[in-house]
């Protein structure tokens, strides 16, 4: 079950689906449940109603999920849910009714307003009771949830998915280029910082020296992006960076090939699918340490970590101006396949985790 789902395209969107792909493939038998409108795709029951803004809310969702799992009898029900997800947590009040196991993925990270909500949703409705087993994207996405939950609700990493032989680079040596091309991919939304990232450049640039040449190329669309492109023509940033809007795979990984640097500098980055991406191409990634991303890319050898913005800076500058550093980085990333998002390892660990939601016995609904 998810708020979102095909044909809408966003993170979660995207990783849901591929999921419910990869698991039919394995042989399981999957439906999916959503809010979102849209075609009729088989095995999608789209539950819908009008709201504002076509947003995937149901108004009497709980009712509809609890008579459709109670009709189907599945052996789990998985929930996929972002920060706050009205529809997914009907999901999870559903499942509970139905007595059948749930897992409950997060995929974002929990602010502290996003606490405050899941600790007075504890207190309302014990949600902590229900023999949920969760899962979330990373490391650093896992820690809020586990002081939010407490040791009655096991809460496992299970990375997002990825076909990683899509992404992995041109076999031979890339010819060195007399510039360094950096390149960001994602939602230009508020909540990614995108205008921090182009203070980034623009304070990285000013640590390199004048004689090498620098570019940076933004991939990516959303509503921030009037205003990014404004900050650039203030800052005369133009000639060098650019925001070509939202590409598709093939073409993202198209410049991934003629990229020397990739950054991911949100704090709040739950997992980093777009930085996965780029390691598993070949190039050296500059995140937040405290980021998701920290769990695939290990300061120095993967690329280069910082906690502050002022860290960022400074690894982002020592990567342009030190091409050496850059290309052992690189060579590391070519030949070593990550050590997160493959997908065996992910199906293995939900595989778990389903297994785990229907160990607990089960609750007696009549």
């Amino acid at each position: 079950m998810s708020d979102c789902y095909l044909p809408r395209l966003g993170g979660i969107e995207v990783q849901v689906a591929d999921l419910v792909l990869m698991q039919r493939a394995a042989g399981h038998e999957v439906s999916v449940a959503t809010a979102t409108r849209g075609e009729p795709l088989p095995g999608v029951r789209r539950i819908v109603a009008k709201m504002p803004f076509d947003l995937p809310v149901h108004p009497f969702g709980v009712g509809h999920l609890t008579r459709w799992i109670t009709s189907a009898r599945p052996d789990v029900v998985h929930v996929h849910m972002g920060a706050v997800s009205p529809f997914a947590w009907m999901g999870v009040r559903a499942a509970f009714r139905a007595g059948v196991p749930c897992v409950v993925t997060v995929h974002s990270m929990w602010d502290p307003v996003t606490r405050a909500l899941y600790r007075l949703l504890r207190l309302v409705f014990g949600w902590q009771r229900w023999r949920l087993v969760a899962t979330t994207v990373s490391n650093a996405a896992a820690a809020p949830i586990r002081a939010v939950a407490g040791p009655e609700v096991p809460v496992r990493v299970v990375s997002n998915g990825l076909d990683l032989s899509g992404w992995a680079p041109p076999p031979g040596t890339p010819a060195r280029r007399d510039e360094v091309h950096i390149v960001a991919v994602g939602r230009l939304a508020p909540r990614k910082q995108p205008l921090r990232l182009l203070k980034l450049l623009q304070a990285a640039r000013a640590r390199v020296p004048d004689r090498i040449p620098i570019r940076a190329t933004i991939v990516g669309d959303g509503p921030a992006r009037g205003q990014m492109a404004r900050f650039l023509e203030r800052r005369g940033m133009t000639g060098w960076v650019s925001l070509p809007g939202r590409y598709t795979r093939e073409q993202i990984a198209k410049v991934l090939e003629s990229a020397d640097v990739f950054v991911a500098p949100a704090p709040r980055e739950s997992f980093g699918i777009a930085a996965l991406e780029a390691r598993a191409a070949g190039l050296p990634v500059v995140a937040r340490a405290q980021s998701g991303v920290a769990d695939f890319v290990k300061d120095g050898t993967e690329g280069l970590l910082g906690r502050t913005f002022g860290d960022l800076v400074r690894v982002v500058a020592r990567l342009c101006a030190d091409a050496e550093l850059r290309e052992t980085i690189a060579a590391h990333n070519r030949v070593t396949p990550p050590g997160a998002g493959s997908w065996p390892t992910v199906l293995e660990g939900f595989d778990g985790a389903y297994e785990q939601a229907r160990s607990y016995p089960r609750r007696n609904t009549t």
